[in-house]
C-alpha cells in the first residue's frame, strides 16, 4: 500500500520507517525544507537507537522517500497518517491542534476518493470529530474516512514498540477504513499482535488514559518513597512486593526525581483540561501533575540539604540531563528544575550527558557542559545521578571520588548499592532508601 506521513517528527519518521520496512511505499512529508534535505542526507532530526540504519535500508530499498510537497505526495494512497506536532498551548494547557487542523485543510483539497486519514498523532477526544468536519467542508462528495490510531512509542526504543506491540488501537466504526487498517498492520497481527478496533473518540481517550495511569504509578511510587525515608523502609523493596501483584504490575514502579519528556506532561495536561471542559474533574490526575511539578525542585533541594543547606559557590557536577536515557529529548526533563533550584540557591553547576547536552545548553545556558562524567565531577563538592544511562551504571566510584573536592553523591535513580559507594568513600544519598 502507498502510504503519506504528514510530519517527519519523532512519531511520523519512526512510523513511517517501519511501515516501510513492512513492505510499505511510504512518503514522509514536511514543511521545514531543511528537515527533509538532511533527511535526504541520511541525517536523522532526532536521537532514536538504530533509525538511521532503519532509514537508509528502506530508502536504499526505494520504499521510504521525504518531500516537502503536501499535494504530490498524497496522489495515489490508500492511507494518509496525520503525525504533526500537539505541544501544550500557552495560556491554557490545552493542546494547540492548529498543525493538526492546517494539514486536514490541505488534504480535503489532495485527497483521493477512498482514502483513510488516520489521526496518529495525540489528540483530544473530539479532534476526528473535528478533522472530519473540515475535510468534509472543502469536499462535500468525496468518500473518505478519518480513523483514530494513536502511538505507543517509547523514546529510546520505539522501534521495538512499533514493531512488538502491546496492541494496535483503531478508533473507527466505518468497516471499508477498518479492512484498510486492517491490511496496513497486517505484518504485525500475524505475530499475534492484538488489534483493538474501538469507537473513534474511544480511541482518542485510551491514549491520554493510558498515560495519565502510567504517570500515576510513577507518582505514586515516588510519595511512597518519601515515606519510607521518613518510616527506615526500602523503597525498592516496597516495589518490588507491590509489583508482583499481577494487577498492579513491576513497570513504572521506580522511584526517582519525576516524570517529565514529551508525552507524560502535556497529556496529563491536556486531559485535565479535556475533563475540565466537560465538567467531569479527574482529581487523580490533578494531584499527580502537581505531586510531580512539586517534585522535581525537591529533588534539587535534596542535593542542597545533602551538602548542609548551603551551596553559594560551591560547584556540583550533574550527570543525566535528558528525561530519560536514550533519547537527546529534554522537554520538561527533571534536570531543568532540579539545575534551576540548585543555581537559585547560588551553585555552579558542571553537567554531562552522553546525548542531550547540544539540547540541554539551549535551555540552560549557565551550565558548564563537560566531556564526561568525570571531568563533571571535577573538584565538585557533590554528583548527582538524574538520569540513569547505561554510562553512569559501571562508574568507577573511587576514581569519581578522587576527581572531587567533596564526598557527597546523590543517586537520585537508585543506580548502586549504598555499601558500594560508601566503601567508596562517598556521603551517600539515594531516594527512598
Amino acid at each position: 500500500m502507498k502510504i503519506a506521513m504528514i510530519g517527519s517528527g519523532y512519531v511520523g519518521l519512526v512510523s513511517g520507517a517501519c511501515f516501510a520496512d513492512f513492505g510499505h511505499e511510504v512518503v514522509c512529508v514536511d514543511k521545514d525544507e531543511g528537515k527533509i534535505s538532511r533527511l535526504n542526507a541520511n541525517i536523522m532530526p532526532i536521537y532514536e537507537p538504530g533509525l538511521d540504519a532503519l532509514v537508509k535500508t528502506n530508502v536504499d530499498a526505494g520504499r521510504l522517500s521525504f518531500s516537502t510537497d503536501v499535494m504530490q505526495s498524497v496522489k495515489g494512497c490508500g492511507a494518509i497518517f496525520i503525525a504533526v506536532g500537539t505541544p501544550s498551548r500557552r495560556g491554557d494547557g490545552h493542546a494547540d491542534l492548529s498543525y493538526v487542523y492546517a494539514a486536514a485543510e490541505e488534504l480535503a483539497r489532495a485527497i483521493d476518493p477512498g482514502t483513510v486519514v488516520v489521526t496518529k498523532s495525540t489528540v483530544p477526544v473530539g479532534t476526528g470529530d473535528e478533522v472530519e468536519r473540515i475535510i468534509r467542508q472543502t469536499s462535500p462528495d468525496l468518500e473518505f474516512a478519518v480513523v483514530s490510531n494513536p502511538e505507543f512509542l517509547r523514546e529510546g526504543a520505539a522501534i521495538g514498540d512499533f514493531k512488538r506491540p502491546d496492541r494496535i488501537v483503531v478508533g473507527s466504526d466505518v468497516e471499508w477504513a477498518r479492512d484498510v487498517m486492517r491490511a496496513i498492520y497486517r505484518p504485525l497481527f500475524l505475530n499475534e499482535s492484538p488489534l483493538l478496533f474501538t469507537s473513534r473518540r474511544s480511541s482518542e481517550l485510551i491514549k491520554y488514559a493510558a498515560n495519565a495511569f502510567l504517570a500515576t504509578k510513577i507518582t505514586f511510587i515516588n510519595e511512597m518513597a518519601d515515606l519510607c525515608e521518613k518510616l527506615g523502609a526500602d523503597v525498592q523493596d516496597v516495589s518490588r512486593g507491590i509489583g508482583l501483584d499481577n494487577r498492579i504490575g513491576p513497570k513504572f514502579l521506580h522511584a526517582g526525581p519525576g516524570y517529565g519528556g514529551s508525552c507524560f506532561p502535556k497529556d496529563t495536561l491536556a486531559l485535565l483540561k479535556t475533563a475540565q471542559d466537560n465538567e467531569t474533574p479527574v482529581r487523580v490526575v490533578e494531584a499527580v501533575v502537581q505531586a510531580n511539578d512539586l517534585r522535581k525542585r525537591a529533588m534539587g533541594r535534596k542535593i542542597i540539604n545533602a551538602l548542609g543547606g548551603d551551596v553559594r559557590g560551591m560547584k556540583i557536577g550533574l550527570l543525566g540531563l535528558t528525561f530519560k536515557p536514550n533519547t537527546d529529548d529534554m522537554r520538561d526533563a527533571p534536570s531543568i528544575a532540579i539545575i534551576q533550584t540548585l543555581l537559585d540557591a547560588g551553585a555552579i553547576v558542571h553537567a554531562h550527558d552522553p546525548e542531550g547536552m547540544e539540547e540541554a545548553a539551549k535551555i540552560l545556558p549557565d551550565v558548564v557542559m563537560t566531556d564526561s562524567a568525570y571531568s563533571a565531577a571535577q573538584d565538585a563538592h557533590a554528583v548527582a545521578l538524574v538520569t540513569e544511562w547505561d554510562a553512569y551504571r559501571a562508574l568507577d566510584l573511587k576514581k569519581l571520588h578522587a576527581a572531587m573536592a567533596g564526598d557527597v553523591l546523590v543517586d537520585l535513580r537508585n543506580i548502586y548499592r549504598p555499601e558500594e559507594a560508601q566503601a567508596a568513600g562517598f556521603n551517600y544519598v539515594s531516594v527512598g532508601r
